[in-house]
């Protein structure tokens, strides 16, 4: 009996270095590949946190440089937050925040390049959304107003629809374009909400342009009865 046992086992060990002489190889290159794909899936998870981490450091430093209104230290701190933290959120808040403070310093260049890189530069549609609307602002504020129409045609999410519509019933208006500018006032009174401030001061576009928004209600009211 000990001898047909024995024989069993061995003819099971063969069979199995059978199987290793044949699959052997193959199944450690596959275990090889899936520890290492773990492992750098846990290293670019401890990559992303130390980056994330190691920009919001240098966001609290950008937030000082604004508040001190130092452009030299603006200049120097976004720049190390480009060159060093590009994909990360706090690169593109700099960017915005900075363009701000420029703007107040008198430095209409420097706004516009740190606007531009965020909208050329982000890959989260919002931010490059506010860099564009902002950037439209200064073009319109040097009465470009073709490049603010350029950049007011991209496209925009949906959330800023009424803003979009706004800043081009501004150009048009500026352009002396009545037809055009009522359109894009009377577009964004629609989309934005009644509670906002934003909204108030459509209606004050609107009624300059000789438009009154309450009676404009009441006909399409009557009109739809």
């Amino acid at each position: 009996m000990a001898k047909q046992l024995d024989l069993e086992e061995q003819e099971q060990l063969d069979q199995i270095k059978h199987f290793w002489k044949q699959y052997g190889n193959a199944i450690t290159w596959a275990i090889i590949v899936v520890l290492g794909a773990f492992a750098s899936w846990n290293f670019y998870n401890y990559w992303q946190r130390s980056q994330a981490q190691q920009a919001a450091v240098l966001f609290d430093e950008m937030e000082r440089a604004v508040q001190s209104a130092d452009a030299a230290r603006m200049d120097r701190v976004f720049g190390d937050m480009k060159d060093k933290f590009t994909g990360t959120a706090y690169a593109q808040q700099s960017g915005l925040l900075v363009a701000r403070q420029y703007i107040n310093l008198n430095k209409p260049d420097a706004a516009k390049a740190a606007l531009t890189w965020v909208a050329d530069k982000s890959s989260d549609a919002g931010y490059q959304a506010l860099a564009r609307l902002r950037l439209a602002a200064l073009a319109i504020e040097n009465k470009n107003y073709d490049e603010a129409l350029g950049l007011l045609n991209r496209a925009y999410p949906a959330s800023f629809e009424a803003l979009v519509a706004d800043r081009k019933g501004d150009v048009y208006s500026l352009q002396g374009d009545k037809v055009k500018a009522l359109a894009e006032y009377n577009k964004a009174y629609r989309l934005f909400d009644p509670r906002t401030e934003y909204r108030r001061l459509v209606e004050v576009k609107l009624n300059a342009l000789g438009v009154d928004v309450g009676l404009q209600a009441q006909v399409a009211t009557a009109a739809g009865k």
